[in-house]
């Protein structure tokens, strides 16, 4: 197990352990330090801030208001000092380091399993976490400092995001195998609504996009079923419930074995949608971070071309 690397204030690794384990006990325990050491220090940050940082509660710790503005501010110093004992790790030969991204649901069925994969031939060491979540989800978490990178659809600009590799790809409806529409090349959204349509909530960044169609179509269409899940969207296509809607990622297995068809939708032209990933504006990256960004854009670029040369022929 590496150090831990103290060049930061101890009273913010205590308050940050604290802030997680909802008490100075179960703190000072995963600290292996004294309570006291913890709650001193605790104190000492109050006197500072001249405000509560937690309120005292039956049940346990909950953060106040000022916790809560201090949490933003030290997610992003202790995200820093991994960076940069990572950073001296590299300069010693230390091959290793810990790498956080938040994803889509849609690049957990294929793509990162094979990105994690050549991670793990490639950096044995580096230690790697991904939580799920929507688009929508993913520019906060990173200008907060709580991840690393973000793998998203769609986003709109942001001057605190930085863009290190985006693909374009085909937005299609989603129907089983045997489904009248599954022998076409191309469909509209007003053709897919002459069946159920199964659509995407507001968490999701297909949302908007599919809206914009359905508002264009001229039809008066009405959805059957919303979700926030591409896994649950995709059985319910496979199972001839209704039309889906997704771009190929996340469709990889179910296209592959024939159970899916994937049908690109057109209005005055194709329909596309952007996977990207992204960081926090001006923020460095470690050596873990970097390689595996790089691995991720590749793969998006790979996938991408790919496609493209598929429907071309």
């Amino acid at each position: 197990m590496l150090p831990v690397m103290r060049i930061h204030s101890p009273a913010l690794r205590y308050f940050d352990a604290v802030r997680e384990a909802g008490s100075i006990r179960e703190a000072a325990r995963r600290l292996n330090v004294a309570s006291s050491a913890v709650n001193r220090q605790i104190l000492k940050l109050e006197a500072e801030i001249g405000s509560p940082l937690f309120e005292r509660l039956p049940s346990g710790l909950k953060l106040s208001a000022a916790g809560e503005a201090l949490t933003r501010h030290v997610t992003i110093v202790l995200k820093d000092a991994e960076r940069t004992r990572a950073e001296l790790d590299s300069l010693r030969g230390v091959h290793s380091g810990r790498v956080e991204m938040m994803s889509v649901e849609a690049a957990n069925f294929d793509l990162l399993p094979k990105v994690i994969d050549r991670m793990a031939q490639h950096h044995k060491r580096v230690r790697i976490k991904v939580v799920t979540a929507g688009s929508r989800s993913v520019p906060d978490a990173l200008i907060n400092g709580e991840v690393d990178l973000g793998l998203a659809f769609s986003l709109p600009r942001n001057p605190q995001l930085q863009q290190l590799a985006v693909g374009r790809f085909h937005l299609g409806a989603i129907v089983a195998a045997d489904h009248p529409l599954a022998g076409r090349k191309r469909t509209r959204i007003s053709d897919c609504a002459d069946y159920p349509l199964i659509v995407s909530d507001p968490q999701l960044s297909l949302r908007p996009i599919i809206h914009s169609l359905i508002m264009q179509s001229g039809r008066p269409i009405t959805p059957m079923i919303e979700a926030n899940s591409i896994e649950l969207m995709k059985r319910l296509a496979e199972m001839k419930v209704g039309v889906a809607f997704a771009s190929r990622i996340g469709l990889e297995a179910e296209l592959l074995r024939g159970s899916l068809v994937h049908i690109p939708l057109e209005d005055r032209g194709p329909v596309y949608t952007e996977l990207a990933l992204y960081t926090r504006a001006n923020a460095g990256m470690t050596v873990a971070v970097a390689a595996f960004a790089q691995f991720v854009g590749a793969e998006i670029m790979r996938r991408a071309l790919a496609e493209e040369d598929a429907l071309k022929s």
